[in-house]
């Protein structure tokens, strides 16, 4: 479908008729995207709904598997600074323990060990090899074995999943995250919530990271609220800089909401 705007065409994003390229023109080839990452693509109708979200599903299996937190965002947006932050914020009155992923590295994994985030044997990499939203969405099968066998050593009562760096279309699904923080960050630029996609509509958190930068990248924090605002219906968004401890505490306390409703008697 094409609309015509100020001389600029807008093409609406979908699957391709078998042989037909963009362009209109055949080809004697095919292929699925899913050969090249061994995964397919969803292709959205549309950014997504807060009130219309995958709710938290119900389930009474916590000594099997703790109470998970996933924290997704782009690269680069302050995710294992987060983590970091929560985890000394919470450490000394919360069981807890942290899987990171990267696709060929353990660095954020490295970076948490090296800065005591906890003691290293509670905090488990996986190397994903691949699109970074695999492993939390299409087959998370690799992180939900990492969380079980943590829950069966330590009996923590929250486990943080922090997902490789990636696009606004990436969120968790619920059969592993029972809450879903999203984090971008202001260098970024004051367009990326209203920009819209799962990580930012449907997150039941979002954190926009990195204030302290508002003024030197010309973002504007006003015009940042009104459009999460906006985008989320209203959904809770918190401005934090973590690497400062700015903003965990309230952070912090959605988890802990969140787990209290979740976990009996906890």
């Amino acid at each position: 479908m094409e609309t015509s705007e100020n001389n600029c065409n807008f093409i609406k994003g979908g699957h391709l008729a078998e042989g037909v390229s963009q362009e209109g023109h055949s080809h004697d080839h095919s292929h699925s995207h899913g050969h090249e990452h061994g995964h397919t693509h969803d292709v959205l109708d549309n950014p997504g709904s807060y009130l219309d979200r995958d709710k938290p599903l119900y389930r009474q299996d916590f000594k099997q598997r703790a109470f998970t937190v996933g924290i997704g965002g782009p690269v680069g947006s302050g995710k294992t600074a987060l983590v970091l932050s929560l985890c000394k914020h919470l450490r000394d009155s919360v069981g807890l323990c942290v899987v990171t992923n990267d696709i060929f590295t353990r660095e954020d994994w490295e970076f948490l060990v090296r800065n005591k985030a906890l003691p290293s044997e509670r905090m488990r990499a996986v190397e994903t090899g691949g699109c970074p939203h695999a492993a939390i969405r299409e087959d998370y099968s690799l992180n939900m074995e990492e969380i079980r066998s943590l829950t069966k050593q330590f009996s923590p009562q929250i486990v943080i999943i922090e997902s490789g760096g990636d696009n606004l279309a990436a969120n968790y699904s619920r059969e592993l995250a029972d809450y879903i923080i999203y984090v971008i960050d202001v260098a970024g630029g004051d367009k990326v919530p209203r920009k819209g996609g799962p990580g930012i509509t449907q997150s039941d958190l979002l954190v926009i990271n990195k204030t302290d930068l508002a003024e030197a990248v010309g973002a504007d924090l006003k015009v940042m609220d009104r459009d999460a605002k906006l985008m989320r219906q209203e959904g809770p968004t918190i401005f934090s800089q973590a690497k400062h401890m700015v903003g965990i505490p309230e952070i912090a306390e959605h988890i802990l909401k969140a787990y209290r409703m979740a976990v009996p008697n906890s």
